[in-house]
């Protein structure tokens, strides 16, 4: 059976600031957004918060109106703002329980070319068990799966996706094809930590049943990520993470689960100290990459130019599932390799970047159940 991960960057749909031609573009948009949801959880408004709420609306393209380009200002209940015909913008709540609202990023269709190609991808890939990483929800996933997997004879009969604790609609699920099925899911979704959520969206457990006799527990992750926010406070982030998936992999070994794949986009490279708790400290895991039978393309990384400081993605494998590999590679057509391909050869339908499939190679491992 072959299992793969695969982040496709949203199937259908995206935050228009998520959108635009390199993450660059969009950082400043997403940073601002984060900034004023956290800004109107404050209980009281002071003159210092009300202003910083202001600076970040406008730089939104909120100054005259709640929709701009990249977002919308819900005002469900009560009001946040006042905008007078002369004069500045003005915050009137004085705190979070004179307003019922936030901030949420708009949303536009994917190249209709990159949604081809992520199907794609997918069908070349041709795993029996996928990782999918940004998927928007569950219905995007049915969808993609009948409107572009089926046309090419990729259709998967398993299809599943637990919302997470983003709210850009950036979620981990799981398609799976006979005779391989999802028996029983573990959401952690609520896993906290000094009163704080743990996973920025999810570490789902899916066990599959992949022969009548066998099962693996496949955990598929999606990491915080380095594009905003601070450095060092992203980085414990996701070493947090890193240290509770490996205590619940501990968990489930020491419950006498031995067939686990840890998967998924974990924002860092192998030899950072956020990912040391699943990648060294007495962890049995082990990264496909290392695998004597794994294909290399010359390519050390799995993100953009795929460069070795852009290695991100992972299929992690215990002892049990490691011993029995065959095979594993990369699929990386679908990501932009420069024109003419000089990075790396492309599929020839991607003619500019925008028209890539993601910015993630698929990742692929091949065992002998």
């Amino acid at each position: 059976m072959r299992i793969a991960s695969f982040n496709v960057e949203n199937m259908f749909r995206r935050a228009v600031a998520l959108n635009l031609a390199t993450w660059k573009d969009g950082k400043v948009i997403l940073d601002q957004y984060a900034k004023v949801n956290s800004l109107l959880q404050e209980p009281v408004y002071t003159a210092a918060i009300k202003k910083s709420i202001i600076d970040a609306l406008d730089t939104l393209g909120l100054k005259k109106s709640n929709e701009s380009q990249f977002v919308i200002l819900r005002e469900n209940h009560g009001h946040l703002l006042k905008r007078p015909k002369s004069g500045p913008m003005q915050v009137i709540a004085e705190g979070r329980s004179d307003f019922i609202g936030w901030v949420e990023l708009k949303t536009e269709a994917v190249d209709e070319v990159a949604t081809k190609m992520t199907a794609k991808v997918i069908r070349e890939v041709n795993a029996d068990v996928l990782a999918v990483i940004e998927a928007e929800d569950r219905i995007a996933l049915v969808r993609f799966n009948d409107q572009l997997l089926k046309p090419i004879h990729s259709t998967y009969g398993g299809i599943m996706l637990i919302d997470g604790n983003d709210d850009r609609g950036i979620d981990v699920g799981l398609l799976t094809k006979q005779p391989s099925m999802i028996e029983s899911i573990v959401s952690h979704v609520d896993d906290m930590t000094g009163g704080k959520r743990i996973f920025s969206r999810d570490c789902v457990e899916y066990t599959v049943r992949v022969t009548a006799t066998k099962r693996i527990l496949v955990m598929v992750n999606h990491f915080k990520s380095k594009g905003f926010g601070n450095q060092a406070t992203s980085d414990a982030k996701r070493k947090a993470q890193a240290q509770r998936v490996r205590n619940i992999y501990d968990q489930r070994r020491a419950q006498g689960v031995d067939l686990i794949a840890v998967v998924g986009d974990f924002n860092d490279t192998p030899d950072s100290a956020p990912l040391k708790p699943l990648l060294s400290q007495q962890s049995d895991l082990k990264d496909i990459f290392d695998h004597p039978k794994f294909k290399s393309d010359g390519h050390l990384g799995t993100f953009g130019n795929g460069t070795k400081n852009n290695k991100i993605d992972y299929i992690l494998l215990s002892p049990a599932l490691f011993s029995r590999v065959t095979n594993g590679g990369v699929e990386r057509r679908g990501v932009w390799g420069g024109t003419n391909g000089t990075l790396f050869p492309h599929f020839p339908e991607i003619t500019k970047s925008i028209e890539a499939a993601s910015d993630h190679a698929a990742i692929f491992a091949d065992l002998d159940l």
